[in-house]
């Protein structure tokens, strides 16, 4: 496994392959999400790429970028036991030097969900993203569906700018009670943790209900508010039934409805999401 720093030592690296590249974009601290996009990608390419980067510039001046979770000798330790055939780890500085000023904006469905509270987020992660892609040139890019907003915002810049890859969606890995894997979950204390999965609790509930006839999607987010509200940790940012492409709210859930929310545990931000009808 190689392991570069510089853009230069990527595109060096890049053109000594043959076949097809696999790319898992990721901040490090590496859970077993992160390893299954490893995995997946393994399987239907030749070569994996790996980055790890804390990109500075998709956190707000509120938010955790000094303290968000780091351990790179551990990580490098885990892909290398997966096979991965390059590790791209620039520094804030390689990727955003003196002087740089331009940026990847997506409208609309970034203005939703996430984008409202944390204004400049999704540009952030657009313009790290299309950085990356250009960098490392993969054939296949994989995401997990944790990050549902992302997904579908890194999708649409895909589509709308023409780059020349696929975007490979892989299902959220959960912990046995149903939490969804996060580095942020090691910030919960241990009443915290016992509290978390009322997040999905909340999206099974939904679920129930709309298998069991309930389109009505005002109802349903009132019934996940309903159960979240309940437990004393936990206080709640947005529930939300919306269009999956479009992010827009739902007045009813007749095919398919992408069903998310984001909830304050204690002092930690949790997310969670599942489809309906997909």
């Amino acid at each position: 496994m190689k392991v570069v720093e510089t853009i230069a030592a990527m595109k060096a690296e890049r053109g000594k392959l043959a076949g097809s590249v696999g790319f898992v974009p990721t901040m490090g601290y590496l859970h077993e999400g992160h390893l299954a996009l490893v995995r997946h990608a393994r399987t239907e390419t030749l070569t994996v790429i790996a980055s790890i980067f804390v990109n500075p510039t998709q956190f707000g001046p509120q938010e955790d970028f000094a303290t968000y979770p780091r351990d790179p000798e551990r990580d490098l330790a885990l892909l290398e036991k997966e096979n991965v055939g390059v590790v791209f780890m620039p520094s804030a500085q390689e990727m955003y030097p003196q002087g740089f000023s331009s940026s990847v904006a997506v409208e609309g469905i970034t203005e939703r969900l996430e984008g409202k509270p944390r204004p400049g987020h999704f540009m952030g992660v657009t313009t790290v993203v299309a950085k990356l892609f250009n960098i490392v040139q993969p054939d296949r890019a994989y995401f997990g569906q944790k990050d549902a907003q992302q997904l579908a915002v890194i999708r649409k810049m895909v589509s709308d700018l023409n780059m020349n890859l696929e975007i490979v969606a892989v299902p959220t890995v959960r912990e046995p009670d149903g939490l969804a894997m996060s580095s942020r979950n090691t910030h919960l204390s241990p009443e915290e943790r016992k509290a978390a999965p009322v997040l999905w609790k909340a999206l099974c509930l939904a679920r129930g209900h709309w298998e069991n006839g309930e389109k009505d999607a005002a109802r349903l987010r009132q019934e996940m508010t309903t159960l979240i509200e309940r437990e004393p940790f936990a206080q709640i940012e947005y529930v939300s039934v919306a269009d999956p492409e479009t992010l827009e709210e739902l007045e009813k859930v007749d095919s398919q409805a992408l069903v998310s929310l984001a909830v304050r545990i204690g002092g930690t931000r949790l997310i969670d999401n599942t489809m309906l009808g997909g």
